[in-house]
């Protein structure tokens, strides 16, 4: 099969399509015939050499989380899947290095779900990882109806799926992004805060939770109420706790059942899905670059 690979660290030019093995599924996993992924930042950071922690492989790597495709075979003891049947799912790529960006992938069954009826696979692929990390940051905070969050980075993906969460679970959202994105966010039914205002200037104690998706940091705990909730983009940004506020980071995990959930949101029209653009896998350096390149809305995807 074909797949996008590097053997070695470097810029955009160190990615070729290869042709490897079509892999096996083992008990309990399912192969996906690949019809769109999706390119993120860490991909773009592990490629270059940059990632601050061990992988559970060596080089060569294929990348690559998301996928969105038909169900190729499935192994022992997997029920509720069959060959033919259209699913979308993620592997958690720093403890597999199974990448997507590939014709075939094996997943664990567990990790699937059925792919939005009537959606294009292009469309359907930018859901996984995103709106799965969004859904996690809003069920660790277990705010209840009516409470307030204040939402930054809120014009990026994972942003765009929070405020999207938030308002399908009854709370109040504010979205902190760009000037040229407060149609997007008010779309969503959330308020607006400008990106060139300071937000650590507005009234202490103003939210009951932050989900801080663009690192502005420990400055935004002021924003919280005593005993309100605090989410970090990642484990290492995680401040410490005060006034009682919980502090907790974003480690997404792949979860088909929540992912289900999702998909029904998708259908219902309670999320939005927004591709920026769509790649083959001969151009994944020019994907790279203009990941690279920031101001991206939307998923970059790629295809066989």
């Amino acid at each position: 099969m074909r797949a996008v690979r590097y053997a070695q660290f470097g810029g955009p030019e160190v990615l070729h399509v290869a042709e490897v093995p079509v892999p096996a599924p083992g008990p309990g996993q399912v192969r996906v015939r690949v019809a769109a992924s999706v390119l993120h930042p860490v991909d773009l950071m592990i490629r270059s050499g940059r990632f601050p922690a061990p992988l559970p492989t060596g080089l060569p790597y294929t990348p690559g989380w998301d996928v969105a495709g038909a169900v190729d075979a499935v192994g022992p003891a997997v029920e509720g899947f069959a060959p033919g049947d259209e699913v979308i799912g993620f592997s958690p790529w720093l403890r597999t290095t199974a990448g997507a960006h590939a014709e075939y992938v094996v997943l664990d069954a567990a990790w699937l779900t059925a792919a939005p009826a009537g959606v294009p696979a292009t469309e359907a692929a930018t859901l996984p990882v995103n709106g799965l990390t969004a859904a996690q940051a809003l069920d660790l905070l277990a705010l209840p109806a009516g409470a307030t969050v204040l939402v930054t980075g809120a014009a990026g993906q994972v942003g765009g799926f929070c405020l999207a969460l938030a308002r399908a679970a009854g709370l109040h959202a504010t979205g902190l992004a760009g000037d040229g994105d407060r149609a997007f966010v008010e779309s969503l039914g959330a308020t607006f805060l400008p990106r060139s205002d300071d937000p650590a200037g507005s009234a202490a104690g103003t939210f009951d939770a932050v989900v801080d998706l663009a690192v502005i940091g420990p400055s935004l705990l002021d924003l919280v109420r005593d005993g309100g909730g605090y989410v970090a983009a990642s484990p290492p940004l995680r401040p410490a706790p005060v006034r009682g506020i919980r502090t907790v980071a974003l480690e997404v995990l792949p979860d088909g059942s929540r992912l289900g959930a999702l998909v029904k949101l998708v259908t219902s029209g309670d999320i939005p899905l927004r591709v920026a653009g769509v790649h083959p896998f001969a151009d994944a350096a020019a994907a790279h670059e203009r990941l690279a390149g920031g101001g991206v809305r939307g998923g970059v995807v790629l295809v066989p």
